[in-house]
């Protein structure tokens, strides 16, 4: 018997076939990953089982008997429930009304508060799901948090529950904690749906692994029968070679470096970057590790001119360029992929090849006498598109029609086919799949084989211990810990992230 089965089910968006005649079923007790590229179908068809989208055509069985899910309401009867990858509560109120919200336990026509804390706690003690009932959601930690989510579907019967991307936003001791939770739930006949594009947590937590790609299923696997080589060829149709690590020595010269650099908080509130002490050699990559929200997206605005230190210099190539704005800085060599490509790294509405000489407009090759070198311009976009595999019907279509991977595929091109000798990379993969965000990988790689300095802040650990020849990790503001990469046990980077100093 199958806790879950879709079969032959179909979505389309217009044109565009999400799911194509795909078949999946999962068993009581199971965690079974869905692993696929960006854009592959995994999303829209556990969607379609939560009652998100319905399906064109195909059929759902609960317990092997036929059902129609029109909505959430239908699949929570089912015992089937879904923790998405952005989280939905209500931040300004406390953890047992949001986990009750919709179901609250009454007397005499009022919310019973004390009943909804013994039911909630309860349900903690019974699944390892430590929360504090009465704490505001917005106090708490983005783990905690994510056991309100799931307190909250289980609460309404999930016998079923999928979990979207669940590791994106957690330190590697919360998605400890997680996989810890997770085969407890497994244990007592809880069936699991396992989101994600991560092969490492793949290959740990899972019993089965299915895939898909462009929107079919490739295939599913017990994941002891798996490696990661053999489901990156299912995911990409293609084997990824291991990254060609050539490289130098660093040279001794500085290329980038933060004095005692401050960035003042709101009043009364802690700084937001607090006396840091920072250098970048050309000819290595310096990874940024912490948990979103301690100070990186500060330092990359203090480093690329989008915001003046309340104290400290920032110096590239013995030059105090404190305090200069971004052109001025992009200008002396330095190419900029921004966290947010939306706000920072492109204008939606100008065409591929307008945003491909955004901060470089203004150069003699692509401006002659104040007029825009058209023909010029778009060989170069072609050339980015060509390199990087940007999806672009094209060069003349504007930036917002492409997907987000595609448009993070042609602001990383942008930046490291301008002349530089120094890049700063911030979440540079972000929303890419697989394949791609290998290609990008090699690409830092490669700038940096080639003697330029990165500064590359990344909130996937994996990527920062694959890349990085140092590490430094940053809490509240603050470094609290710099050395070579090799010298650092992930669990060790885990705890200083989190603010133990000793990492133990």
């Amino acid at each position: 018997m199958y806790a879950i089965r879709m079969e032959n089910i179909t979505k389309c968006f217009g044109s565009v076939v999400a799911n194509d005649d795909v078949s999946f079923a999962a068993s009581p007790g199971e965690i079974h990953c869905l692993l696929g590229e960006n854009g592959a179908g995994k999303s829209t068809l556990m969607r379609i089982l939560f009652g998100l989208y319905r399906a064109d055509s195909g059929s759902i069985y609960v317990n092997d008997n036929p059902v129609t899910i029109s909505g959430p309401r239908d699949a929570i009867s089912l015992g089937i429930g879904m923790v998405h990858q952005h989280f939905m509560l209500a931040e300004q109120l406390t953890v047992a009304e949001n986990i009750v919200a919709g179901c609250e336990p009454q007397r005499r026509g009022l919310l019973n508060y004390e009943q909804a804390r013994r039911d909630i706690l309860e349900v903690s003690e019974r699944y390892g799901l430590q929360v504090d009932p009465d704490a505001t959601v917005e106090d708490i930690s983005v783990g905690q948090q994510q056991r309100v989510e799931i307190i909250k579907a289980l609460m309404r019967g999930a016998e079923v529950l999928i979990l979207d991307e669940p590791t994106a936003v957690l330190t590697p001791p919360e998605v400890s904690e997680l996989f810890t939770v997770m085969r407890t739930l497994s244990e007592s006949g809880t069936t699991i749906i396992f989101i994600t594009h991560k092969l490492k947590e793949t290959m740990e937590i899972s019993n089965k692994v299915t895939v898909l790609r462009d929107g079919k299923k490739v295939g599913t696997v017990n994941t002891e029968d798996a490696t990661p080589e053999s489901l990156v060829e299912m995911m990409v149709g293609r084997s990824l070679p291991v990254h060609d690590d050539c490289r130098m020595a660093p040279k001794e010269a500085i290329a980038l470096e933060l004095k005692d650099v401050s960035v003042a908080g709101r009043k009364g509130s802690r700084a937001r970057l607090d006396g840091v002490n920072l250098d970048v050699r050309f000819g290595e990559i310096l990874g940024i590790a912490g948990v979103d929200g301690n100070g990186q997206l500060e330092l990359e605005e203090v480093v690329c001119g989008l915001r003046r230190p309340s104290k400290g210099k920032v110096i590239m190539s013995g030059q105090d360029l404190t305090g200069n704005d971004t052109r001025r800085i992009r200008d002396k060599g330095v190419a900029y992929i921004p966290s947010d490509r939306l706000r920072r790294g492109m204008v939606t509405s100008l065409s591929l090849s307008r945003n491909s000489v955004l901060g470089m407009h203004h150069h003699a090759h692509f401006n002659q006498r104040g007029v825009l070198q058209e023909d010029i311009i778009d060989e170069h976009a072609e050339e980015i598109i060509a390199k990087y595999d940007v999806r672009a019907e094209s060069v003349h279509q504007p930036m917002g029609s492409l997907s987000g991977g595609n448009q993070q595929k042609m602001v990383v091109g942008r930046e490291l086919t301008r002349p530089h000798s120094v890049v700063i990379a911030c979440q540079p993969t972000r929303g890419l799949d697989v394949g791609a965000a290998y290609y990008i990988r090699e690409q830092i790689l490669d700038s940096r084989n080639k003697g330029k300095a990165v500064l590359l802040v990344s909130a996937e650990l994996d990527e920062i211990l694959e890349l990085s020849d140092r590490i430094a990790v940053i809490y509240e503001g603050q470094i609290v810990d710099v050395r070579p990469t090799g010298q650092f046990t992930e669990r060790e980077l885990g705890l200083l992230m989190t603010g133990e100093r000793n990492g133990v």
